[in-house]
C-alpha cells in the first residue's frame, strides 16, 4: 500500500498580537493543507532583542528551541505582517538570532509565505523584503501563488478566516507548497 508523503510545516507567525489577522491565516492555512502536509505554529514572542553581548554567553533556551523547530522540519510557512514597508521587528529579530546558528538551521529549507495588512496592498513591500533576507540563509522560496490578504479586517470574523476567496488563494498556496516540498527535496537529497 502506498501511503501519501507526510510533511512537518513549522509555522512562524511575524506579529505578536494576541488577536493577530496573520495568526488567524496561519491558523486556517493549517486547516486548508492537503493531506500529506501537517502544521505545527510556533512562537517567536520569548526571544530577547538579538545582542552579542548575550549570544558570547550562550544562546537563549527560546532561540536554541526555535532552532530544534526549524531543523526537524520539512518546510515553513511564514505569516508575515508589514510594519513601515518592510518585515516587522518581532520576525526579523527571530531570523537574526537564527544566522548566528552553525549549521544554519535555514538551508535547504522549502518556505512560502503570506501577509495580512488592514491596508489595500496587503504586505507585498514586506514580503519583497523578507525573500531576500531568508534566500542568503539558504531558504529555496515558493514563488507563486503569492498570496496578500488586503483589507483584513473584512475577511475575518472572531479570529476566524471567512471570506471564501482569500480561503481559495491559500488553499492553492499549500497544495503548491507541498509540490514545492517534495521537488526541493529531490533537488537537495
Amino acid at each position: 500500500m502506498n501511503t501519501p508523503a507526510h510533511f512537518q510545516v513549522l509555522g512562524i507567525c511575524g506579529s505578536l498580537r494576541q488577536k493577530s489577522y496573520n495568526m488567524a491565516a496561519l491558523r486556517a492555512a493549517g486547516e486548508l493543507m492537503p493531506p500529506g502536509l501537517k502544521l505545527r505554529i510556533t512562537g517567536i514572542g520569548e526571544l530577547p532583542i538579538y545582542n552579542f553581548d548575550v549570544q558570547e554567553k550562550g544562546f537563549p533556551a527560546a532561540a536554541t528551541k526555535l532552532r530544534d523547530e526549524i531543523l526537524a522540519a520539512d518546510a515553513l510557512l511564514f505569516a508575515s505582517p508589514e510594519y513601515n514597508w518592510s518585515v516587522g521587528a518581532p520576525l526579523k529579530n527571530a531570523i537574526d538570532w537564527m544566522s548566528r546558528f552553525q549549521p544554519q538551521p535555514f538551508n535547504n529549507k522549502p518556505a512560502a509565505v503570506f501577509s495580512c495588512t488592514t491596508g489595500v496592498v496587503g504586505g507585498s513591500r514586506g514580503q519583497y523584503h523578507l525573500r531576500p533576507i531568508l534566500s542568503q540563509l539558504g531558504v529555496h522560496w515558493l514563488v507563486k501563488p503569492e498570496v496578500f490578504i488586503g483589507n483584513s479586517a473584512s475577511k475575518f470574523t472572531d479570529g476566524k478566516l471567512t471570506d471564501e476567496t482569500t480561503r481559495k488563494f491559500l488553499s492553492d498556496q499549500m497544495v503548491a507548497l507541498e509540490d514545492w516540498i517534495k521537488r526541493v527535496k529531490r533537488l537537495v537529497a
